[in-house]
């Protein structure tokens, strides 16, 4: 119980109480909006540690050196839990935005880090919206801004790995990045497999190797999503999958 009253204390603090530092960012954007994103992200990664400190989190990361040092990817990953996101920041290489799901532009002192982040806000019931969401992911990659999706498009609370959507690759096609596919294991049991409450977990994170979208055969590229899907399910331990 102690874990989550003491997260619950933190977030209060650093969305509530320290949201003039939005103002601020707000100001450093005016005259420079690469600095924002910077001074933005060091400030969200030293919070999200913090949380994970505070949850008692153990992270073994594999493969990190698979992200490339000079240039934008599009990382997909398999999902099961709100701490995706968290652990996800912790391990990036420079600016990346996560791609979330619409419902949570409405909370405001959340959405606005979110924003200031690259984060995108996809309407799954909206297929033109959809799409600008997409184009706005492509347009960040050519800027040099990773994104990170989770195509399965919700948390799989069972076994193995849920159905890729195929348009979520569409960022990496037209953008002409590579894809970097991440397998997470452990992350349900630091929230939502203990609900309401947070344990000590141990989290393992792996890097697989970047996917050049040009070297892949005809049915591969075809079927990017299922592709890498098959990747990632690999890449799981045997009893995380199907």
């Amino acid at each position: 119980m102690i874990r989550i009253v003491l997260i619950g204390i933190f977030l209060f603090f650093f969305l509530v109480l320290f949201s003039p530092a939005l103002v601020v960012e707000w100001i450093i954007g005016k005259f420079d909006p690469k600095k924002k994103s910077k001074s933005s992200l060091w400030l969200v990664q030293r919070a999200f540690g913090a949380i994970l400190w505070l949850a008692g989190t153990r992270i073994e990361v594999i493969g990190r050196e698979n992200i490339p040092d000079d240039r934008p990817v599009l990382y997909v990953g398999n999902h099961r839990s709100f701490f995706d996101i968290v652990i996800g920041y912790r391990l990036i290489k420079g600016e990346a935005g996560f791609v979330a799901k619409k419902e949570m532009e409405k909370i405001w002192f959340l959405s606005n880090w979110m924003k200031n982040l690259h984060c995108l806000f996809l309407d799954r019931d909206n297929i033109k919206e959809g799409l600008k969401t997409i184009l706005t992911g492509i347009d960040y990659v050519k800027k040099g801004i990773s994104i990170w999706i989770f195509p399965e498009g919700t948390r799989n609370k069972g076994k193995g790995v849920l159905e890729f959507k195929e348009g979520s690759m569409k960022i990496a096609e037209k953008a002409g990045c590579p894809i970097i596919p991440v397998a997470m294991t452990g992350t349900a049991e630091i929230f939502e497999n203990h609900f309401p409450w947070v344990k000590k977990s141990h989290v393992t994170v792996t890097f697989g190797e970047p996917i050049e979208i040009k070297n892949l055969e005809k049915e591969q590229k075809k079927f990017l999503g299922a592709y890498t899907r098959q990747i990632i399910l690999s890449m799981l331990p045997d009893d995380y999958k199907e």
